[in-house]
C-alpha cells in the first residue's frame, strides 16, 4: 500500500461522506422505509419518501441489514442502526424462505412469499446481513446462521441442474460474470465471523475463474457472458461489456489483495478497473454509462446510454481505494470526475436522498427514490466505505 499523507482533496470528501451518510441517506431509509410494525425494509418509495407499493423486496431485506449493521460497526454506534439490522435479519429468518430452503425474491408486506427467482442473490445478501449483524449485536447465532446460509448457497449453485432451468437451450451453455464477483465478496464478509475454510476455498475458486474465463484481453475488458470454459460468444448477449459490475469486481479483488497482500491480485484488480473506466465513462455527458459492445457494436439493451446511480458508486470506491493503494494520481482525478458528476446528477436537491434512474446526459428519467432493485444499499455503501478508505488521506 502507497503511504499516504493527508490532503485537502481527500480530507473534504472524508468529510461530505460521513455527513451525507448520517445526516440524509440513513435518515430518509429509516423514517420512510423501516418497517416497524411487520419489520424489514419498503423500498418502493417515490421522491418524497411516500409508499408506492408495500411489496417488499428480498434483496434488500439483506442489504438493508447488512448496510445498517455496517454502519453500526464502522461510522456511528447507533442503536437505531442495531434496531434496524435486527429487524431485517429477523424478517428474513421468520419469513422470506421457501420450503424448499431457498430465499424469496419478493414477498408482501407481512412476509407471505410472492415470487422466486433463479440465482442465489436474495441468499447471498441474507447471508452478508446475519454476519455483520451477528457482529454489531455480539450474537453468534447469526454467524451460525450465515455460515449455515453459505453452505447452503455453495450447494445450490452445484446442483443447480436440478432446480435452476437454464436460459438456453442445449445448443448454447453460458456462465455468468454475476455470481462469481459476489461470491467473492459474501465470502469475505463471512470472513470476519469464521475462520472456516471454505471461504478462503470460495474466493480463490471464484477469483481463478474471473482471471481464467471472464477476462478477455483482446478486448481489453472482463465480459459479463462467456462460454462453459471462457469462451467468447459473438453474439448480441455475449459481447455485452457492465462497467459498473466490472468495476465493483475491481474493488472487491483489491478486499481479497489487501487481506492476502498479494500485488499480483491487485495488479489484476487495476487492470480490471482501469479497462472498465474506458469503457464506461462517458467523455461527452460525464457518468458511468450501463453498457457497452465489446466490438463496438450497438449493444442490445434498451437501457444501454441511462447513467444509474449504482455505477457511479461503485466507481468512487474503486478510484479512492485504488488511489489509497497506489497513490497514482490518474485515480484521484477520475474520482472528482465521477464524483462531481454524481452529486450534481443524482442528488435530489429537493427531497431527501439521491435519484437512481437518469438518461445519458444526466436528466432525471424517473424521480423515485427506491423499487424493487435500488434502495439503501449501493449509496450508504459507498459513502461509509469511502469514508473509511479516505480518513487517513
Amino acid at each position: 500500500m502507497a503511504k499516504q499523507t493527508k490532503t485537502a482533496y481527500w480530507q473534504k470528501w472524508n468529510s461530505i461522506y460521513k455527513d451525507e451518510l448520517l445526516k440524509n441517506i440513513m435518515p430518509f431509509w429509516t423514517k420512510y422505509g423501516w418497517d416497524r410494525k411487520n419489520g424489514g425494509v419498503y423500498t418502493c418509495l417515490n421522491r418524497d419518501g411516500s409508499i408506492m407499493d408495500t411489496t417488499k423486496s428480498v434483496w434488500f431485506q439483506g442489504r438493508y441489514g447488512w448496510m445498517a449493521a455496517y454502519a453500526y460497526n464502522h461510522v456511528k454506534k447507533d442503536k437505531t442502526f442495531l434496531e434496524i439490522s435486527k429487524s431485517c435479519c429477523e424478517f428474513l429468518e421468520n419469513h422470506c424462505f421457501d420450503t424448499d430452503g431457498r430465499a424469496f425474491f419478493e414477498v408482501t408486506a407481512e412476509g407471505v412469499g410472492l415470487r422466486k427467482r433463479r440465482y442465489v442473490f436474495s441468499e447471498c445478501f441474507a447471508a452478508i446481513a446475519y454476519a455483520e449483524y451477528s457482529l454489531a449485536s455480539g450474537d453468534e447465532t447469526w454467524a451460525g446462521k450465515a455460515l449455515e446460509l453459505f453452505k447452503r448457497i455453495r450447494k445450490f449453485v452445484a446442483e443447480s441442474d436440478k432446480w435452476m432451468p437454464s436460459k438456453y437451450t442445449s445448443a448454447l451453455t453460458a456462465q455468468g460474470h454475476s455470481l462469481t464477483m459476489i461470491l467473492i465478496n459474501v465470502a469475505n464478509v463471512l470472513k470476519q465471523i469464521s475462520d472456516d475454510p471454505v471461504l478462503d476455498e470460495q474466493i480463490t475458486t471464484s477469483i481463478d475463474l474471473l482471471v481464467k474465463y471472464f477476462i478477455h484481453p483482446e478486448f481489453k475488458a472482463l465480459l459479463e457472458t462467456v462460454g462453459p470454459n471462457g469462451e467468447f460468444i459473438d453474439t448480441l448477449s455475449g459481447r455485452t461489456i457492465n462497467p459498473g459490475h466490472c468495476i465493483e469486481t475491481s474493488w472487491f479483488l483489491m478486499d481479497v489483495a489487501v487481506e492476502r497482500n498479494d500485488p499480483k491480485l491487485l495488479d489484476t484488480a487495476l487492470q480490471i478497473l482501469d479497462w472498465s473506466w474506458v469503457w464506461g465513462w462517458d467523455k461527452k455527458y460525464g457518468g458511468i454509462i450501463s453498457f457497452k459492445d465489446c466490438r463496438n457494436l450497438p449493444p442490445q439493451c434498451y437501457e444501454q446510454d441511462m447513467k444509474f446511480w449504482w455505477p457511479q458508486c461503485e466507481t468512487i470506491i474503486a478510484m479512492a481505494y485504488a488511489y489509497k493503494l497506489t497513490g497514482d494520481k490518474k485515480y484521484q482525478e477520475r474520482h472528482k470526475l465521477v464524483s462531481d458528476w454524481a452529486w450534481k446528477h443524482l442528488k435530489d436537491k429537493k427531497f431527501p436522498e439521491w435519484y437512481g434512474y437518469l438518461h445519458r446526459d444526466g436528466t432525471v428519467a424517473q424521480p423515485a427514490k427506491g423499487n424493487i432493485f435500488k434502495g439503501p444499499f449501493h449509496i450508504p455503501r459507498m459513502l461509509a466505505k469511502t469514508w473509511l478508505l479516505t480518513k487517513d488521506m
